[in-house]
């Protein structure tokens, strides 16, 4: 233990002299994401000391930061024999096990490396509770409350450890989940303090604010950020999605510019992905198509997912759907699904529509987008488009079943919501569904309005076709009741529920004397055919007249039978709504 702790402290005095520059070069390309530059200067170390643990420890991370696992894995496997067990080669691997979701694995790695330089004066090693720490801060999954005591703890060891002070800003906020914003930055402003050229700290203060949607402190510190170092790369590739998502697409440009110049003499194909973006939003499709094609020409499986997604929002708008669907398969089998958003989701079911998926595969395509969103305004915006799509194809089911979704999303739904979800049911032809949200307008939620009493009563007329008096009957009746209390406002209801009540109890019921009830009501209401309902009434006097000397089943001469007369049903073949429109309930 004592030889490795020898070590490791010689390799902090070297970082003092000439090696130390060129160490805080690399890392200096690393903050900025020059990660071609990093990766030569550690190179260069190791290619005149192959068992130089700093640089090979770095040349690691910059791997890390390639989204390149198995490079920086397979580094500190070999170094780990070649350094004899150094500790940061432990935690290098440690890194490697949490960015593969070994937890468990990882921590023994790391309790090992910490034993392995622990001081019986000095306690534990700073650089290596700093190295633990980044690699927490750079997994989804650590203990982020240990990497914060880590780091509080080297900090304190060694109050002008930049890298430290980082990462501990960066723990503050994993840890804190939206409540370590204040400590967070305290401790880039600490770093700030020891090195005012440490841009990096001024990108994670942006990157702070950001996430606080403060636009104009997200502006200033990535600004700032230029000013302390104006060769700082990440800076300006922040400040170009800045613009580029406010649609400032001429100083988006001028910023990526800039970013090019800033990583010269490197260059990387990758960076043509942000010309394509672009093209993209310029409506330019063919170029953007282009612009990624280069990349893929170029970088051939080591191109990143986006490549895809670019293609395939191309594609989709060019009106190319069939490129579209095989480079979105693409971008969705390469991508990490944590990067995947909503509108990507619900793209690609937009897409799966344009080729001629079926319903069920487009309504799961759908929700899966929706689901997916942690807003539920949004949710309900994307909800309603869905809803509307469908309603436009004419697939009034498919449309019902996302209203029921938009129901059960929003918190407070309104009349409006069951109102359109019945409706969308009824012109489907599923009758049954559509009365079920009727009679919870009706019976629950809004008593005191119209339209469930009126719907309910729609779908059971086309329902209870055979006995009329289990649900069309009292349906008619509550429809009846309901507007009884305003006879003009509701004339239309009013007359559609007496009129079949009439017919029903003169047809089916053969009580004479309550269809005249009915058919006087109707009558006195639906005055342009008086002089006709007045014929039905004076039939149905006459059966009453003639009861007890004929049959009961006795019905009146031909062409004049109330039965015929009542005709308010809704065609089964063709439904069709004969009361309220739906711009009436629309507050």
């Amino acid at each position: 233990m004592k030889k490795t702790t020898i070590t490791i402290f010689a390799a902090l005095l070297m970082m003092t002299g000439v090696m130390a520059q060129t160490i805080q070069e690399g890392m200096g390309h690393l903050y900025a994401k020059r990660y071609k530059s990093a990766t030569d200067v550690f190179q260069k170390l190791i290619a005149v000391n192959p068992n130089d643990a700093n640089a090979i420890y770095w040349l690691g991370q910059a791997y890390f930061n390639m989204d390149d696992n198995t490079a920086a894995r397979q580094l500190y496997e070999k170094a780990l024999i070649s350094t004899n067990n150094h500790p940061l080669m432990m935690v290098g691997i440690g890194h490697a096990d949490l960015l593969d979701n070994k937890n468990n694995d990882a921590r023994q790695r790391f309790e090992a490396a910490i034993t392995a330089t622990r001081n019986p004066r000095k306690g534990d090693d700073p650089i290596i509770q700093t190295a633990i720490g980044r690699a927490i801060v750079d997994s989804k999954t650590g203990d982020f409350n240990w990497a914060v005591q880590l780091l509080e703890s080297a900090t304190s060891k060694d109050l002008k450890n930049t890298e430290a002070w980082l990462q501990l800003g960066n723990a503050y906020r994993k840890a804190g989940e939206g409540t370590g914003g204040g400590k967070a930055f305290t401790a880039y402003n600490k770093a700030l303090e020891v090195n005012p050229s440490f841009a990096v700290a001024s990108i994670r203060l942006a990157k702070l604010f950001e996430s606080q949607k403060n636009w104009e402190f997200v502006l200033k510190y990535l600004n700032e950020a230029i000013t302390r170092d104006a060769k700082f790369s990440d800076a300006y590739y922040e400040l170009f999605w800045y613009h580029f998502l406010r649609r400032n697409f001429t100083e988006a440009n001028n910023q990526l510019t800039k970013y090019k110049e800033s990583k010269l003499p490197e260059a990387d194909i990758q960076d043509e992905y942000l010309n394509g973006q672009l093209c993209y939003v310029s409506k330019d499709f063919d170029c953007a198509i282009t612009k990624a094609n280069n990349v893929l020409t170029v970088s051939g499986t080591k191109a990143k997912p986006r490549i895809y997604k670019l293609l395939f929002y191309s594609y989709f708008d060019k009106g190319d759907y069939q490129n579209g669907l095989t480079n979105a398969n693409l971008y969705f089998n390469r991508e990490k699904k944590e990067d995947i958003t909503p509108l990507d989701l619900k793209m690609y079911a937009d897409i799966l529509g344009k080729t001629g998926a079926d319903s069920i595969t487009l309504f799961n395509a759908y929700m899966a987008a929706v689901n997916a969103d942690t807003l539920i305004t949004s949710k309900v915006d994307m909800l309603k488009d869905i809803a509307k799509k469908f309603k436009d194809e004419k697939k009034r089911n498919t449309e019902a079943a996302v209203l029921e979704k938009l129901i059960e999303t929003k918190p407070k739904p309104t009349i409006n919501d069951y109102f359109d979800v019945t409706v969308a049911y009824y012109f489907g032809k599923d009758y049954p569904r559509s009365r079920d949200k009727a009679l919870v307008m009706r019976d629950d939620k809004f008593t005191d309005q119209i339209y469930g009493y009126e719907w309910a009563f729609n779908n059971s007329q086309i329902i209870d076709t055979v006995r009329k008096d289990s649900i069309a009957v009292p349906d008619a009746i509550k429809l009846h009741d309901f507007v009884f209390q305003d006879t003009v406002k509701y004339k239309k209801q009013y007359i559609s529920a007496s009129r079949f009540l009439g017919g029903y109890y003169v047809n089916d019921a053969k009580d004479y004397e309550k269809s005249l009830i009915y058919f006087q009501k109707w009558h006195d209401s639906d005055t342009a055919n008086a002089v006709k309902i007045e014929e039905y009434m004076d039939q149905i006097r006459k059966m009453l007249q003639q009861k007890g000397t004929k049959p009961a089943g006795a019905t009146p001469t031909k062409g004049a039978t109330p039965a015929k007369a009542t005709g308010n049903k809704p065609s089964a073949a063709k439904p069709k709504a004969t009361t309220t429109t739906k711009a009436v309930v629309k507050k």
